[in-house]
């Protein structure tokens, strides 16, 4: 395999609700990516329009705390070809029990779907679709961390999937 595509996948970043800016450490890997996935809950379009600005690429949906101006710009599900494999982006996809049964069932046409919502992190597979949260790089609520994912496709293969777990802030 060559060495693809290297993804960061974000979700409810909730800015300036739960923090003024991302981390340093996650606007570090927006430099790095070659495409920035976010799964909703930006809340206003300052954080869009700042990755606009300094992403390579991004593909993202709206949340359900997203306004008007954000769901104008974003469409409510994403769908990308990456690395040659086919990209969902949604921000919710229901309580966590038979998640996996009813997303294959939704979306049969991909191969990986990114969500957001529960600020949990989460990778799951069924019947060839892979599931990702990368959880929140600003507002862990229940989690003993905030965070983030990256990783690299290609030749139709996730590799070095990383869940990386950001530092607490200061108060």
């Amino acid at each position: 395999m060559g060495e693809g595509l290297r993804l960061l996948l974000l979700a409810d970043t909730h800015l300036p609700a739960r923090a003024r800016d991302l981390p340093a450490q996650v606007w570090a890997e927006v430099e790095a990516a070659d495409v920035v996935i976010h799964a909703g809950d930006w809340v206003t379009p300052d954080l869009l329009d700042a990755l606009e600005a300094r992403a390579s690429r991004i593909f993202g949906v709206w949340g359900n705390n997203d306004g008007a101006e954000l769901r104008r710009r974003l469409p409510e599900v994403a769908r990308v070809e990456l690395g040659g494999l086919r990209w969902g982006v949604v921000h919710e996809t229901g309580p966590k029990q038979r998640r996996e049964e009813r997303m294959r069932a939704e979306y049969p046409d991909l191969d990986v779907l990114v969500f957001g919502h529960s600020h949990i992190p989460w990778d799951t597979r069924h019947e060839g679709l892979r599931l990702l949260n990368p959880g929140s790089p600003t507002d862990r609520r229940r989690q003993p961390h905030c965070t983030y994912l990256t990783c690299t496709v290609g030749d139709g293969v996730v590799s070095g999937l990383e869940l990386h777990r950001l530092p607490a802030r200061g108060r």
